[in-house]
């Protein structure tokens, strides 16, 4: 795994190595990072007090929980340190919830190799069977302002496929027709709330906020 050194925005080496804790945890909780840019933003009294305005957080290719995501674009509130145990060179931890805001992306084969992957069966049953009428679903595509799911009856050598247009509803991933109907709403966490969704660049873009707890 490759990533920037974290930076940090007028804290100097104090607010770095808080930085640097933060980026240590944030891999230890993915299964992969390819890349990460993390700027804590905060005064040396505020930081010294434990405390902070808030984090930028910019990740590519990172697979959390066996969901592979292509990007993320990630910025917070203000947050709170214990600033004595990384000077004793303990590892970060998150002592309170935390407001995050922005946006994720997803590619066709991400998000197909991710519903392969055994803890979001149970989610690609569920497209499958409610969309198209069959399991096991086989992939997804994004052709233009289309996400196409497909699945196979058994017997057959051809694919049924289905066209959707993803749009954000009540706070979820809603799957709409071609002409509007909505389709399937998608489960959500409930600290996950969905602001907008779309297709953009050959990818499914979500943004939103969620609450991250410790």
């Amino acid at each position: 795994m490759t990533g920037s050194d974290p930076a940090a925005s007028g804290g100097g080496p104090l607010l770095q190595l808080i930085a640097a804790g933060l980026q240590l945890w944030i891999r230890s909780q993915c299964e992969a990072v390819e890349s990460l840019d993390l700027q804590l933003h905060g005064t040396a009294l505020q930081m010294l007090r434990g405390q902070l305005q808030g984090l930028t957080l910019m990740a590519r290719r990172v697979v959390y929980q066996d969901l592979q995501i292509e990007q993320v674009q990630l910025s917070s509130g203000a947050l709170q340190v214990r600033v004595g145990k990384l000077l004793r060179g303990q590892s970060f931890q998150l002592d309170h919830p935390l407001q995050v805001q922005g946006q994720v992306a997803f590619t066709a084969d991400g998000l197909t190799g991710s519903l392969a992957r055994p803890r979001w069966q149970g989610l690609a049953d569920t497209l499958g069977e409610q969309l198209l009428g069959l399991t096991p679903l086989k992939e997804l595509r994004i052709v233009g302002d289309a996400l196409i799911f497909a699945a196979q009856a058994a017997g057959e050598s051809r694919l049924m496929e289905l066209e959707t247009c993803p749009r954000a509803v009540d706070g979820s991933l809603g799957l709409l027709s071609p002409e509007g109907e909505l389709r399937l709403r998608l489960p959500m966490d409930g600290a996950i709330h969905i602001t907008t969704a779309k297709l953009e660049g050959g990818m499914l873009q979500l943004h939103g906020e969620a609450r991250v707890t410790p």
